[in-house]
């Protein structure tokens, strides 16, 4: 525990000579809640979406839904405790949400249609969990082909491919629903996006801290006024309620189901190593191999204990990456925070229904902003890059390119086999790869080598003629 000496300003750089670390400090009580419930309103339906289309596909009563989100929220929250608190090596102690991941819902619909329901889904992922834990040190020895090329790239798709969730939640989240992309709903998310830059103008800077959970709040209460949105419901129902283990029975151990769950675990891997180096560039602080290591082995071993709670696979949430970007605070404690939060949400369940009332729309226009400054954090890492040789350019333009691809078109690998599909369903993991091949191929691979190392562009003056 850091004592009152150790607070310090979390928009202050610290190093191991003056200081923490920006991501250990610790703000106190009240200011770590209050910047975790930003994180929690951030996340939230990202985190809710999986169990849903999960629940719907299993054909689940509301009742069985409302278990499934009520885990993912449960198990999210100890996940994000394991991510920044840490045990010994399992850990990236780092500000970073974890979640159901998005990357495996294809995957797990399918077998729950095809190879044996729920049951088979937990004891898939039980089995990949373990085996990516134990690859993890193995995994983690990628950093190396991590420089700046690689990384920028990878950033800025992390914020391009979320951007359309936003635009999705400003046209009112539900394509089926008569009030899709209606004026008011569009216009509700811009008089959020509104507040949010108004809240940034301030000169005060606890304010443009708060400015996304003031604007989410600020947003649902004009919403209500203007009716829209349905707060009665809120009361109704358990509120309170503990969750079981194996609600829907003990896991099933399939062979197939078991392959597919590995090849998304590793997309998984990818992405997470992804976000760790996302987040510690922002944070500016030294992430190694050991250190991607520790998320990667939080990432597995929660991922095997989220079937006990009826939950599915987890990792870090690149939403959240931008909110640490647009805050200025890099504290891991408040992420904890959230993580407690998340754990709170998932036994009560009337805290969860209160914040699933705010309307979609205002997390669409407080969203636009989060998921944008991801992306302008990429083009940060981007900007060091020297492009005067050929090859930066063409690993940057190629990667990014080719993560655009589902991005644009979801159905463009939908002929390919399944194992290219959970590759490359991903913005994240289509960029990720690229860049990386294309990184060895130019930098590392002795045949296509050029005789000049240099990777980022060197301090000199700037040039007036361009």
């Amino acid at each position: 525990m850091w004592n009152q000496s150790n607070i310090q300003n979390p928009d202050n750089t610290h190093n191991q000579s003056n200081g923490p670390s920006p991501e250990h400090e610790y703000l106190g009580l009240g200011k770590s809640v209050a910047y975790g419930l930003q994180h929690v309103l951030t996340m939230y339906g990202g985190i809710i979406a999986p169990p849903l289309i999960i629940g719907n596909a299993a054909g689940l009563s509301s009742a069985g839904i409302g278990v499934l989100v009520a885990a993912a929220l449960f198990v999210g929250g100890l996940a994000t405790l394991l991510q920044t608190l840490g045990i010994r090596h399992v850990g990236a102690q780092l500000p970073l949400v974890q979640g159901v991941s998005f990357a495996g819902v294809a995957t797990t619909v399918a077998i729950v249609t095809t190879s044996g329901g729920l049951q088979a889904v937990y004891g898939a992922v039980i089995v990949a969990a373990l085996i990516g834990f134990l690859l993890a040190p193995y995994f983690s020895k990628i950093i190396r082909f991590f420089p700046p090329v690689v990384t920028g790239s990878v950033i800025t798709m992390i914020g391009l491919s979320l951007l359309p969730v936003a635009v999705r939640w400003m046209m009112g989240g539900n394509s089926q629903s008569p009030e899709w992309g209606s004026t008011a709903n569009i216009s509700l998310a811009a008089m959020t996006l509104g507040i949010v830059i108004l809240l940034n103008l301030t000169r005060n800077a606890a304010i443009r801290r708060l400015a996304i959970l003031m604007a989410i709040v600020s947003g649902s209460i004009l919403a209500y006024l203007l009716g829209f949105g349905d707060f009665s419901t809120i009361t109704e129902g358990a509120w309170i309620q503990t969750p079981g283990l194996f609600a829907f029975g003990l896991p099933v151990f399939e062979a197939t189901a078991i392959l597919s769950m590995l090849i998304v675990t590793l997309v998984i891997m990818t992405e997470t190593t992804a976000d760790v180096i996302a987040v510690g560039e922002i944070v500016g602080t030294e992430v190694d191999s050991k250190r991607i290591a520790a998320g990667l082995r939080a990432d597995m071993l929660s991922s095997a204990i989220a079937p006990v709670f009826s939950s599915f696979m987890q990792s870090a949430f690149a939403q959240n990456v931008g909110l640490v970007a647009i805050t200025g605070v890099k504290s891991r404690f408040v992420v904890a925070a959230g993580g407690v939060i998340l754990v709170i949400l998932g036994v009560l369940p009337v805290m969860g229904r209160l914040i699933a009332a705010i309307p979609v729309p205002v997390l669409g226009g407080a969203g636009l902003v989060l998921f944008g400054t991801v992306a302008a954090s990429g083009i940060r890492t981007l900007a060091k890059i020297d492009y005067d040789e050929q090859k930066n350019l063409i690993i940057v333009a190629t990667s990014i390119a080719v993560g655009m691809i589902p991005i644009i078109d979801h159905d463009f690998y939908a002929h390919f086999p399944g194992w290219v599909q959970s590759l490359f369903h991903s913005g994240i993991s289509s960029t990720c790869l690229m860049a990386i091949f294309l990184n060895v191929l130019f930098n590392h691979l002795r045949f296509f080598k050029t005789t000049t190392k240099t990777i980022t562009r060197p301090e000199r003056m700037p040039d007036t003629q361009h």
